[in-house]
Parts: C-alpha cells; sequence; structure tokens
C-alpha cells in the first residue's frame, strides 16, 4: 500500500495491513500515492492501493486518480471520512469527497453495510471489470475498528460464457481476404501476451503497439515497426496495409486529433468503448484472451503477403524520421535512450522504464527496446507530468533486483521532488535521468510554431544532481555522451536510487514532433 495518513482510518488500517503481511510505503503527496498504486497494478494486473486523510489529502490526490481512470489502473483509493454525527457539528475539512472524485472512479462505498466483506468483494470486482479502473472506499475511523469474523473472499467465477462464434467467424474471414494485415496491439494486450504473440507469428505482418502496450510483441521482434498513437510515423505501413487488426486498442491511447487512416479494420477487445475513432468491419468486445485464443486455431495456415525484408524498411525508416538532428551542445535525446538501452544489455539487466509526459517521451518511447508487457510504465490516457518518479518507484519495489530507469524532464521533477525522498528512504533500485533543458519544451515548441514571444514555459537552469546529493542519494551530471555512459553504468550497480542531471538542446525537439504526429 501506498500513502499519507492522516489520524482517522488510515491509522487503523495501516497496523491492519502490516498484521497480514502488507507493507506500506510513506509517500510525500497523495497524487504520487496513487500513481505509485496505479504503476503496480499496471504491471502486475493486481489492484494496488492508496490510502490517504480527508479534506486536502483527498483534494491532493485528485490528479493521480484521473490518471488511474484514464490509464485503465484498477486501484483502491481509500479515504477518512466523517460520520453523520461529525458533520452535524463539524464544517473543518468538510466538502463533499464522493462528489468529488465521482467524475473519476468507477464506484464508491463506505462499508456501513451488515455485509461489509460483500461490499469489498464487489467493490474490487468493479475495479478489475474492463475498461479497468479506480474505485473509492470512504472509510471513518468508527467503521474502521469494527470487529468481524476474517471474510471467505470467493475464488473468481470464471466466465462460461460462449465464445462469439459469428463475429469471430467474420473477424477470421476478414484477415484471410486480406493479403497484407498491420496487428495493432493496445493496453488491454498485456494480460494475454503469449496469445498475441502467438496471432503475430501467424500473421507474419508488421506489429504496431501504443506506448503502453510496449513490450507484449518484444521490440527486438523484427515484425516490430514502431508505436501506434494515430499520427503521422505509423502512416507509410499502413498506407501499404489492406487491413488494420486492432487486438485491446482502447481509444483513450490515441492522440488528440481526428482518425488519419482510411482502412478497414477488426477488432477484439475487452470492452465495448462507446466513443471510438473507428467502425470495424468485425468486432468482439469482450474476454480477449480466449477470443485471441481461438482466432489463433483459425489462422494456423494464414500466409501474408508481406517479405520480411519490406517490414524491416518500414521499421528503419520509423527510426530515421525520428532521429534528433545534431546538437549544438549537452547530449542528444535519441543518443542518451540508445545508451541507455545499451547500458542495460551490457549489465544484463531486463530493460523496464517509466516516462514522463513531455518532449523527451518521443525518443524514450520510440529508442527504449523492452521485451515484456508492463515494462513501459507512462501516463497516455491522462498524459500527466510528475508520473515517471513515482512509478519507477513503485515498479522497483514490487522487482527489486531489476533496476528501472525513469526518464523525467525537469518540469515533471519539479512537481514531485519530494519523492526522491521517497526512493532514498525506501532503498528503491531506480535511475532518475533528467532531460534537463530548462523549459516546458512541449509547450514551447507550440509557442514557436504560432510565432509568438517566449512565456511563461522557460525557467533557469537548476542542478537536480546537487538536490539529490543533498537529500542523501546517488547525483550524477552528464554534458556529453561519454559522462552520461559512465554515470548511467555507476548508477546501474548502485543498489539504491541515483539520478542523471543530463544536459539537453531543445532545439530538435519540434522536428521530431513533426516526425511522429504531423
Amino acid at each position: 500500500m501506498f500513502g499519507l495518513p492522516g489520524g482517522g482510518s488510515s491509522l487503523d488500517l495501516i497496523e491492519a495491513a502490516a498484521e497480514v503481511g502488507i507493507s506500506f510505503t510513506l509517500t510525500k503527496t497523495e497524487n504520487a500515492a496513487v500513481m505509485m498504486a496505479g504503476a503496480v497494478a499496471e504491471t502486475t494486473g493486481i489492484p494496488g492501493v492508496a490510502l490517504m486523510t480527508k479534506g486536502p489529502g483527498v483534494a491532493n490526490a485528485a490528479n493521480g486518480v484521473a490518471y488511474a481512470k484514464l490509464d485503465r489502473a484498477p486501484v483502491l483509493v481509500i479515504t477518512d471520512g466523517f460520520t453523520d454525527k461529525q458533520l452535524t457539528y463539524i464544517t473543518h475539512q468538510v466538502f463533499d469527497q464522493k462528489a468529488l472524485l465521482q467524475p473519476v472512479v468507477k464506484g464508491v462505498t463506505r462499508l456501513e453495510s451488515d455485509t461489509p466483506a460483500a461490499e469489498i468483494e464487489a467493490i474490487i470486482a468493479l475495479a478489475l471489470q474492463a475498461p479497468m479502473g479506480p474505485v473509492h472506499i470512504e472509510l471513518t475511523g468508527e467503521v474502521a475498528r469494527r470487529l468481524l469474523a476474517a471474510p471467505h473472499i470467493a475464488a473468481p467465477v470464471k466466465s462460461v460464457d460462449a465464445i462469439e462464434r459469428v463475429a469471430l467467424q467474420n473477424i477470421a474471414e476478414q484477415i484471410k481476404f486480406a493479403k497484407k494485415p498491420v496487428l495493432i496491439i493496445g493496453l488491454e494486450a498485456r494480460r494475454c501476451a503469449a496469445e498475441v504473440r502467438q496471432l503475430a507469428q501467424y500473421l507474419k505482418c508488421p506489429v504496431l503497439q501504443t506506448y503502453k502496450a510496449k513490450g507484449v510483441i518484444s521490440d527486438l521482434d523484427p515484425q516490430v515497426v514502431g508505436i501506434f498513437t494515430g499520427g503521422i510515423q505509423e502512416a507509410d505501413c499502413l498506407a501499404q496495409a489492406d487491413l488494420m487488426v486492432m487486438v485491446g486498442l482502447d481509444p483513450v491511447e490515441m492522440i488528440l486529433q481526428p482518425w488519419p487512416y482510411n482502412r478497414p479494420a477488426v477488432e477484439l477487445s475487452n470492452a465495448l468503448h462507446d466513443i471510438h475513432y473507428i467502425k470495424p468491419l468485425a468486432r468482439v468486445s469482450r474476454d480477449l484472451k480466449r477470443h485471441v485464443h481461438a482466432l489463433n486455431e483459425q489462422l494456423s495456415d494464414y500466409v501474408s503477403s508481406w517479405p520480411l525484408e519490406q517490414i524491416e524498411g518500414l521499421r528503419h525508416d520509423v527510426l530515421a524520421r525520428l532521429a534528433y538532428p545534431s546538437v549544438q551542445f549537452g547530449v542528444a535525446p535519441d543518443r542518451l535512450v540508445q545508451l541507455s538501452t545499451q547500458a542495460y544489455a551490457e549489465q544484463r539487466f531486463r530493460p523496464r522504464m517509466s516516462v514522463d509526459a513531455g518532449a523527451h517521451m518521443f525518443s524514450a518511447t520510440a529508442f527504449f527496446a523492452v521485451t515484456q508487457p508492463g515494462d513501459v510504465l507512462i501516463s497516455n490516457g491522462l498524459a500527466t507530468m510528475a508520473f515517471a518518479l513515482p512509478a519507477a518507484i513503485a515498479a522497483a519495489l514490487d522487482e527489486p533486483e531489476q533496476p528501472v530507469i525513469c526518464f523525467t524532464g525537469d518540469g515533471g521533477l519539479m512537481m514531485c521532488l519530494g519523492e526522491l525522498c521517497t526512493a532514498i528512504d525506501s532503498g528503491a533500485r531506480i535511475v532518475v535521468v533528467v532531460f534537463n533543458d530548462s523549459a516546458l519544451s512541449l509547450i514551447d515548441i507550440k509557442q514557436q510554431s504560432k510565432q509568438l514571444p517566449s512565456r511563461g514555459v522557460r525557467w533557469g537552469k537548476h542542478n537536480f544532481a546537487q538536490a539529490m546529493q543533498a537529500l542523501g542519494g546517488q547525483g550524477f551530471e552528464a554534458t556529453n555522451e561519454v559522462q552520461y555512459h559512465e554515470a548511467l553504468t555507476q548508477a546501474l550497480r548502485h543498489q539504491g536510487p541515483s539520478l542523471i542531471d543530463v544536459q539537453i538542446d531543445p532545439a530538435g525537439y519540434s522536428q521530431q514532433l513533426k516526425a511522429m504526429r504531423g
């Protein structure tokens, strides 16, 4: 569990959890606590838990809860609350907490019924129902201290619904009719990677994955062309295709622009989304794992018309267009990320990363290769800053033998700087890499594109390596590739958290943005 307790129910909950072996990580903000819980949930598929006090604790958590909602992370958000009696005389810190979180949670309960165990089971099931997301438990101290018999948590009942054979047959027929399909993989596919990998092998076609789906098919697989966002970077690939096979794609993953591709599609997903960019020729909208498995049985003899050399050429062209232009000073973002991949290979660690919103995200997602689903943590649905550091801490605590690299901009880090203390206190094995360009670079690009004077998007140079050292961690500075590689090598060997403050020339970000999104 993660959180920042108050004096009410959270203290009882922390103690009760300790008695059954559930650890508690004290964060510095409630926002970060929900993000940490969400990162664990995204990686493992098991609901995360974040707790906080009432009033300001709940208000400060709202952005984190919005992340969990739009990034489909099942999180139990447990907050203190007021009893009905207290509300007859208290106004201090009082507002309608349920109403505040209602737009960004799937449901709420107060565990005040005669069967609180059943309430807990129901609220967890709701969090895990596709599309997954956060739920709110408002828990007063009075309720938290009720003595109950140990509940029997029933094992989840597996679905016995019949496979949607007609829809699945239509999907299979559309694929068999196509000569050059493209497999597009979204976040829901993280829970059925084995089946999706088998589908890719049968199709022998180009693979495009969303940010959150990276690793469902290993980035080292020659079929993987690159990222799918609804932007321009995948345009050449789709222009040569005659069918889009979408698996686990959630429309929340797309960028803020109209659908640019005039290609037919078939879709397999876990949920039917009311708002979607396209209407597929055939669709199955539940039980993704079972339906992909069943589809594979119908496609074992399928042969596409894609030569492997053509797929490799598409991949090469995407990376070439996303390459950063020559820099006047510091380290180019794409080279920084490529050197990071190299260092992980040299140290024989499985590559894992978290990445913040911002211009540095272009290089991080394009050039950092991962091999397993869940090994990229990114807020894509909400696209909030201040996510990468909390997410990296949570991932490192969940799997402490594998270091996590955290790619963050200086702006995003300043929003959650206190969580460096959480990393140090917990001993999380993370490497925080700061793309230090003294600006909100993505917004700076948009300001420049409008030919407006620079105003409100830049700040002075700050030394984050010295800040890390002052907090008791290991900090490095790098102004060139050699310094960065040396610092990263040391940081990956360190058993605790490290930070590398890297000087970045932001001049090439606008070219990358154009190549990725158009």
